[in-house]
């Protein structure tokens, strides 16, 4: 059942298209990312979902209603920005509240709703101490904590891990999830990270340049993608063109079909003879190795995630895969 419907959105800025003629449908419950490069149009369409901004058509029906038109603060939604925008003279407890009072909700239940949202993002211990003594992660559970509390019945998150540096990012990202299993709220989650989105999402939106490039699950996405751009920017796909991926791979390739790998599904091999395949470079990252190649013009990358670091900078090798890893895109 559809809970939000974003129909026909279409949004300019002087000149210049931000959305045009979007329409996506979000069911109830789910975990849903608008994932994109900087110009997209993500954080746009949720400040449009949100209120913060108009559109110049279309619509925003949430749970049957139309609320296009409604001010912010009548949506029922609750926001996680980008900077937190937490009050730094206030408590933890008197952030959180603080929606609740300008609701006028009486104290003995703000009191309750606080305490419980507290214990939630495991900050019950923390309620009386000032902002500005909080870490980054603690800022960003309170701004979570803010939104929830609210009891809205859909939550934004607008890139609310930018700020965070990578540990904490993953925490952060855990924490949120988590969350969200546990309220089951419906949620919708801007991001340019294609790792946040794929590892937190029930669903995800690829917007290139205002449109809807490709909705899917976070395997379709990631395994089936709909176009050059989606594979390029989700994926980080390799192409070959029908000669190359002729000769590399041993399979035959229509004309009209752009040939998709993914760096993991490649396999490098040690070859006796002579091979046109040259590795360019050599990134050891821990938990894998990532291989630069190049064939005559064509440069492209291999993941291994093997520990044993066998092959150099300069080497001949042969390149593998198998038909069934092989991606015709459009």
């Amino acid at each position: 059942m559809t809970f939000l419907e974003i129909k026909n959105i279409s949004k300019k800025f002087g000149d210049t298209i931000v959305l045009n003629d979007l329409s996506i449908k979000i069911e109830k419950g789910d975990f849903f990312s608008f994932l994109g490069p900087s110009g997209c149009g993500k954080t746009t369409l949720l400040r449009i979902i949100a209120g913060l901004e108009s559109s110049d058509a279309g619509q925003i029906i949430l749970d049957g209603i139309d609320i296009t038109n409604l001010p912010p603060q009548k949506r029922n939604t609750g926001i996680v920005f980008q900077n937190y925008a937490l009050f730094p003279h206030m408590t933890v407890f008197e952030n959180i509240a603080y929606g609740l009072k300008i609701k006028k909700k009486p104290s003995t239940e703000i009191n309750k709703q606080v305490e419980d949202v507290l214990e939630k993002v495991h900050l019950i211990n923390k309620k009386d101490q000032n902002i500005s003594l909080l870490s980054g992660g603690e800022q960003q559970r309170v701004s979570l904590a803010r939104a929830i509390v609210i009891q809205p019945q859909l939550i934004l998150f607008d890139e609310p891990l930018s700020n965070l540096d990578y540990s904490l990012r993953i925490e952060a990202r855990n924490e949120i999830k988590r969350l969200q299993n546990e309220i089951g709220i419906t949620s919708i989650y801007v991001t340019h990270d294609q790792s946040e989105a794929l590892s937190l999402s029930d669903k995800i939106a690829v917007l290139q340049s205002g449109i809807a490039a490709q909705i899917g699950t976070s395997k379709e996405i990631y395994f089936k993608p709909a176009n050059k751009f989606v594979a390029e920017f989700v994926g980080h796909y390799n192409f070959f063109d029908k000669e190359n991926a002729e000769e590399l791979f041993k399979y035959a390739v229509k004309n009209t079909e752009i040939t998709a790998v993914l760096p993991e599904h490649l396999s490098i091999h040690k070859t006796t003879e002579r091979s046109n395949v040259i590795i360019k470079d050599v990134l050891f990252a821990g938990s894998f190795v990532e291989y630069i190649l190049a064939y005559k013009e064509t440069v492209f990358r291999v993941i291994s995630t093997t520990s044993d670091h066998t092959f150099a900078v300069g080497e001949n090798v042969v390149v593998s895969t198998t038909r069934e890893n092989i991606q015709t895109i459009i």
